[in-house]
């Protein structure tokens, strides 16, 4: 019974509260706005701070979401599989590694999480046409497959088929940055080309993927990997593939299977390592997103250190305004007011003055972000809403942390001296 008393006797007192906490607010502004001047080169790191911390976290998560929506444009779900020599212990080799078309057709029909594959030849090669000459393409010898693996399409004329890839025939995809510096336009599908001296038709033009640190992923031919091995013999026991698996959670599975299945056929003894290697597309998204989460709380720490600078000039203003202020304490206090009255009064007006601050530079912000988004090379940049109110509570908590010790000096004048105060 006694405890419900009391919480009645508490609720009964909340309008109270909360309209003492209303003057206070009101009380704050008014002196802040009597002093503007004073008031903005007060709040003038908060200002600066939050206006850091909004745009450098917005444009990190803006390059961030590129770069995430980028890699999961080439497949999240792909691993590529390659020969790989397996090294002794003093790092001499110790048997050859190979993998064979029957490697990758075993695993195509076997690993029931493996939804395709796709054979694979990298080398460079050099591209001829009219007058010009290209020294060192990369070059792809693939099947059909890897259009939908690497989700990389034609936007041009028509990617090969099976028929093309069990034929042989000398057909070719090229890259649009290929055909920037052969000088010529889509006009050249249907024409020839040569390729290391062998004539092939051009029967499309992939879609632009642009660069990805340092990497142009339009400077690419792309024909079909039997047509690669008449050109290179000596590649048809050292072939990698692509594997894209049934989807990101069965990439494990995928793995597991491929790995079992090649052990299988190569003879690796249980305990040996494979005579193979792995590379797998999620693994480069989740060191990216780790690294963005730390780039991301660096950057915004670093830049938050400003908050420290405003929360120091804000104590100093506090403190001269309690200077300044004293009769008025006094005044208070001999007409009933309590010490948490007091302390309340000089708490709020100090974090009324911090948020302001917070406020103008959240704004600012938002200007910055906007402003350097009209750039045409820029990502699109959004501004996170975690982060504005990250910087509006960190903006408040400095007026409360900062401004407690003005407002206890305040609270604890003794109001006959308060009054004697000249």
């Amino acid at each position: 019974m006694k405890a419900l008393r009391a919480l009645v006797n508490a609720l009964l007192f909340i309008p109270d509260r909360v309209a003492s906490l209303a003057g206070n607010v009101v009380t704050a502004l008014v002196q802040i706005w009597s002093n503007k001047i004073r008031s903005l080169l007060t709040v003038l790191g908060i200002i600066i701070a939050v206006t850091s911390i909004i745009s450098v976290v917005s444009m990190v998560e803006g390059f961030g979401n590129y770069v995430t929506s980028f890699l999961r444009g080439l497949g999240t779900n792909m691993m590529v599989v390659y020969p790989e020599r397996v090294r002794g212990p003093m790092g001499e080799y110790l048997r050859p590694a190979e993998m064979t078309i029957e490697d990758i057709q075993a695993v195509d029909r076997y690993a029931t999480a493996v939804r395709r594959t796709s054979p694979v030849i990298f080398t460079r090669a050099t591209i001829e046409y009219g007058r010009q000459q290209l020294i060192g393409i990369d070059l792809r010898g693939t099947n059909e497959f890897f259009q939908p693996i690497r989700n990389f399409y034609v936007d041009a004329g028509r990617f090969f088929g099976a028929v093309d890839v069990d034929a042989g025939g000398p057909v070719c995809v090229l890259g649009r940055e290929v055909l920037r510096k052969l000088e010529c336009d889509e006009s050249v599908v249907g024409d020839f080309v040569h390729i290391d001296s062998q004539r092939f038709r051009v029967i499309g033009l992939l879609q632009s993927k642009g660069s990805f640190m340092g990497d142009n992923q339009d400077e690419m031919i792309v024909i079909p990997w039997t047509s690669a091995l008449k050109m290179y013999p000596y590649r048809r026991n050292y072939l990698a593939f692509y594997v894209e698996a049934m989807n990101e959670e069965k990439i494990p599975d995928a793995e597991g299977q491929l790995v079992r299945i090649l052990r299988q056929r190569h003879g690796i003894k249980k305990g040996d390592p494979p005579d193979f290697g792995i590379f797998k597309q999620d693994e480069i998204l989740k060191e990216f997103h780790t690294t963005r989460v730390i780039a991301t709380s660096v950057l915004a720490g670093i830049v938050s250190i400003s908050l420290l600078v405003g929360g120091i000039g804000i104590m100093n203003v506090m403190l001269v305004s309690v200077t300044e202020r004293t009769r008025e304490i006094g005044l208070r206090k001999s007409v009933g007011a309590h010490r948490r009255d007091i302390l309340s009064q000089f708490l709020t007006e100090a974090v009324v003055l911090s948020t302001v601050g917070g406020g103008i530079g959240i704004a600012l912000g938002y200007a910055i972000c906007y402003i350097a988004a009209m750039h045409p090379n820029m990502v699109e940049i959004n501004v996170p809403i975690w982060s504005v109110a990250l910087a509006l509570g960190f903006s408040a908590g400095v007026g409360i942390f900062f401004g407690i010790i003005p407002a206890f000096k305040a609270a604890i004048i003794h109001p006959i001296d308060a009054l004697r105060h000249e």
